[in-house]
């Protein structure tokens, strides 16, 4: 007997949520059944008119602004919220989905590893998961992948390690309105100092949680942790889908982190990223450099595109999410994450 579509609902259709689902529509035994968004020019449009996506014989799928008349309780067997990308912020709408007894997938950046920096609100969408009986996980590229869960399966192969750097320069190019206000771009030098002492610039957000992460995974115990954030000024306009930054403005950011074990540097984290990098004359990539027995020295150019990884690791998770024992999950609890070629059900327990 043939298993029943797997039924995915989105919260939050932007650059995120919408990549998501062109990815998801292209897969077999899965089916957007619900998409929730507050931004008025998409509300009330049906999702494959928006995306420009042949709907055929599937029911249309109209984008609505009503969480609690649009997503039921077990109307589907994972949300996937792209709305936020902090815990503080991502946990009322999360806490909603759960409290319906639906799986939930997060793009929020602290969610990755909230007992990080909010080891309370972890606590308690734990408990609310496990008493809903379904599983909460925050992932996408960065953190998610690149500079945690690699770092991590890289140290598989070790017998010893001492010290590590993880490095990506990359391209904020795809994506959205609310990622460019993090980062500042379009933003005038003279006010970068002034917006990041604000809380209005916040530069890359999940470095505390990559590293706790790769911590906790390899039996460190971080005592500190410090990160800091500079501009990056670029000397010609560059224009992205949804940023724009004039000659002298700012373009992005270069964040660096580490990770204090002993009163010792034991975690670097090097983050350079900003709109259309090779008109400022940058390559993109990723690097991990792991000293130690045996040494690691990983390199990955051009960069793992940020739009396209981020929505895909949160597609491609969806069978581990449903599949995972209910409470809070992190990327180091659940399977290695792959590419779901095949029909989605077949992946279902």
């Amino acid at each position: 007997m043939q298993k029943p579509n797997v039924k995915v609902a989105i919260w939050g259709f932007g650059a995120m949520g919408s990549g998501m689902a062109k990815m998801l529509l292209k897969k077999k035994g899965v089916e957007i059944v619900a998409v929730v968004d507050r931004n008025a020019t998409r509300v009330g449009r049906d999702i494959y008119e928006y995306l420009g996506v042949e709907r055929g014989d599937r029911k249309p799928v109209i984008i609505s602004n009503d969480f609690d008349a649009t997503i039921t309780e077990k109307c589907c067997d994972v949300i996937m919220t792209a709305t936020d990308s902090y815990t503080k912020e991502a946990f009322p709408r999360i806490k909603a989905c759960l409290e319906k007894k639906i799986n939930v997938i997060s793009t929020a950046e602290e969610m990755a590893y909230p007992q990080a920096q909010n080891p309370e609100l972890a606590a308690e969408l734990d408990r609310i998961a496990k008493e809903n009986g379904v599983t909460v996980l925050g992932t996408g590229i960065n953190p998610g992948l690149m500079m945690d869960l690699l770092v991590v399966c890289m140290t598989g192969c070790m017998e010893d390690v001492e010290h590590i750097q993880a490095k990506r320069v990359n391209s904020l190019s795809p994506f959205g309105p609310v990622v460019m206000h993090e980062q500042g771009v379009g933003s005038k030098l003279a006010d970068f100092d002034t917006n990041v002492k604000n809380g209005t610039l916040a530069g890359h957000v999940g470095f505390a949680e990559s590293i706790q992460m790769i911590a906790d995974a390899i039996g460190w115990k971080v005592d500190k942790f410090e990160q800091q954030m500079s501009p990056i000024v670029t000397e010609v306009d560059r224009k992205s889908p949804y940023g724009f930054a004039a000659a002298g403005d700012v373009a992005g950011v270069t964040m660096t982190g580490q990770g204090f074990v002993d009163g010792e540097v034991k975690i670097d984290m090097i983050h350079p990223q900003q709109i259309e990098p090779e008109m400022g004359g940058t390559s993109t990539g990723d690097y991990i450099t792991i000293k130690g027995s045996p040494a690691i020295n990983m390199s990955n150019t051009p960069e793992v595109e940020g739009g396209i990884g981020t929505y895909a690791m949160c597609v491609n998770m969806i069978p581990h999410v449903i599949n995972a024992a209910p409470g809070l999950v992190t990327m180091i609890d659940l399977p290695v994450p792959r590419a779901i070629m095949g029909d989605f059900r077949d992946f279902i327990k």
